[in-house]
């Protein structure tokens, strides 16, 4: 059982938090043995306006779309619609015949990309950045994603994943790991799959038939006096509001977009991500009567396992060296060591976090899901969530 009154200290977390200036307001939502055990808040979602972070509150998930993404691919998957071992190009044309840069310049890739690799981000395609042809070819795409929303020929999730395909990768594929655009093009597989939009896809598997009524590709018009803003640290320590696009995505994010970005794109409520997360610890059904069944058991628990190498782990380690303890595998990192943690934990624990500091665990372990909500720029796993992370697993008796 929950130790309710140890873990009301998270809202002295969340207090101190929005007090210290770091984040401008933030939520948290647990859930542990079939019943919610807290939700906390603090702050506001949009400061100049007075309003108050809250649990109806809509916020950008960013890379916290990439689970749900890795559950419409399993969705395929496990209807024998897709598998782990095809090349991208089976479903992707423009993926054939990959080149890759090596030392001696760019050549061809001794194999292809495959579904596994896009899921392991072991795919060779990275966020960008300049140390070869491949990080400098997706940076420059990143750019024209976000000038594109200026005009009226926005770049589409296909056309998304083409430019990508035209570019080399960054090492072979499966030899090594790097965080990246890989969930974006799974985006653009399950619409060549389906014949349907990414979009729409979600909606039909996921979010109608779970009753995630606040999530989508963007916010409509009744809906944007409850999305949140976003902020930014500046000079000081002080929080001002950041309307730029990322990613591809566009602040406001008041319109339909062309770009279905299945690894940033999303935007929902506490409650909805954690209808989500409840589906995952529940394996596959959401908990309640009449729920209906959303993954296979099996689905789940291959979903939630460590999929990398012993090798790719030390990539994995000595690239994102704030997730020591775990591992990665299906667009989800895995505790698999807690000794090496830097938060209390348990083996099994999985989930992911977002640019904007949005985070969710699942660990079947404890019986236990928690969402944590704030909107500034990068943060990922924050000190603050990392303090929550520890109330929470303290309460547990």
């Amino acid at each position: 059982m929950m130790n309710k009154k140890h873990l009301e200290l998270v809202q002295t977390v969340l207090d101190d938090a929005v007090r210290n200036a770091d984040v401008a307001g933030a939520s948290c939502l647990v859930w542990q043995g079939g019943a919610e055990q807290g939700f906390f808040s603090a702050g506001f979602a949009d400061c100049a306006a007075g309003r108050a972070f809250s649990r109806d509150t809509i916020c950008r998930l960013y890379s916290m779309s990439k689970p749900i993404t890795s559950a419409a691919v399993f969705s395929l998957v496990e209807k024998g619609k897709i598998d782990l071992l095809d090349d991208v190009a089976t479903y992707l044309p423009a993926f054939k015949n990959p080149r890759v840069c090596t030392p001696e310049g760019v050549v061809k890739s001794p194999r292809p990309v495959t579904i596994r690799d896009l899921l392991n981000m072991t795919s060779g395609y990275s966020y960008g950045g300049t140390e070869n042809e491949s990080e400098r070819g997706i940076l420059q795409l990143v750019v024209d994603m976000n000038r594109s929303l200026e005009g009226s020929q926005e770049i589409s999730t296909q056309t998304f994943a083409e430019r990508a395909a035209q570019l080399p990768l960054g090492f072979v594929p499966g030899t090594d790991y790097a965080y990246g655009i890989s969930a974006d093009i799974l985006g653009a597989v399950v619409e060549a799959v389906s014949g349907m939009q990414f979009s729409e896809y979600l909606q039909k598997v996921l979010f109608e038939p779970m009753g995630m009524t606040d999530t989508g590709f963007f916010v409509p018009e009744e809906k944007l006096p409850r999305f949140a803003e976003v902020y930014q640290h500046v000079s000081g320590g002080k929080l001002t509001v950041f309307k730029h696009p990322n990613l591809g995505i566009r602040y406001r994010a008041d319109r339909s977009p062309a770009f279905e970005s299945g690894g940033a794109g999303l935007t929902g409520t506490i409650d909805d991500y954690m209808t989500f997360c409840k589906m995952l610890l529940g394996k596959g059904v959401v908990p309640g009567a009449g729920s209906p069944r959303i993954l296979q058991e099996e689905t789940v628990r291959f979903m939630s396992t460590q999929h990398i190498s012993p090798s790719l782990q030390a990539a994995f380690e000595r690239k994102l060296p704030h997730l020591s303890g775990y591992s990665y595998g299906n667009l989800m990192r895995i505790m698999t060591d807690p000794s090496q943690s830097a938060t209390i934990a348990r083996a099994g624990e999985f989930g992911w976090d977002g640019w904007l500091g949005t985070f969710m665990l699942v660990d079947p372990s404890a019986d236990l899901a928690v969402v944590y909500f704030m909107q500034c720029r990068d943060s990922g796993f924050t000190p603050t969530m990392r303090r929550v992370k520890n109330v929470v697993y303290a309460s547990l008796g």
